[in-house]
């Protein structure tokens, strides 16, 4: 039987309404692939705890995760499956920096699909795109 893995991922907007991609750099697993940021969700952890701890230890920024989630996507992988729970996130503090990401690049909406996604983030995109 596969792990399933509980995820969630940051869909943070700037004031150009521009989206952060995260590029996978070759030490993870989906290596070359983008995603929206994040982190497993830990056992005691709320989904915005998780995701403002993620992103300061990957991003070294604070954010503020909203009360709503954006998306919930399944998707089963070769070795395992990803329960992605994906919010909308603020940056209240600092500048994203790649710390473990390959790249990070800021990218209009209708632009998004220009990226090779990691396939647990492409419903999320394809929502994206769609408001």
């Amino acid at each position: 039987m596969k792990k399933i893995i509980d995820v969630v991922g940051a869909i943070i907007e700037n004031d150009k309404n521009e989206i952060l991609c995260a590029l996978r750099s070759t030490k993870m697993s989906l290596s070359n692939m983008w995603e929206f940021p994040g982190g497993k969700i830990e056992e005691n952890e709320t989904i915005q705890d998780t995701i403002e701890i993620e992103i300061l230890e990957e991003l070294d920024c604070f954010i503020k995760a909203d009360d709503n989630i954006f998306d919930v996507c399944v998707y089963e992988y070769e070795k395992f499956i990803v329960n992605l729970t994906t919010i909308h996130c603020t940056i209240v503090k600092g500048s994203p920096k790649a710390l473990e990401h390959a790249k990070l690049i800021w990218l209009n909406k209708e632009n998004l699909l220009s990226l090779n996604w990691a396939p647990a983030d492409i419903p999320a995109v394809n929502k994206l795109m769609s408001k």
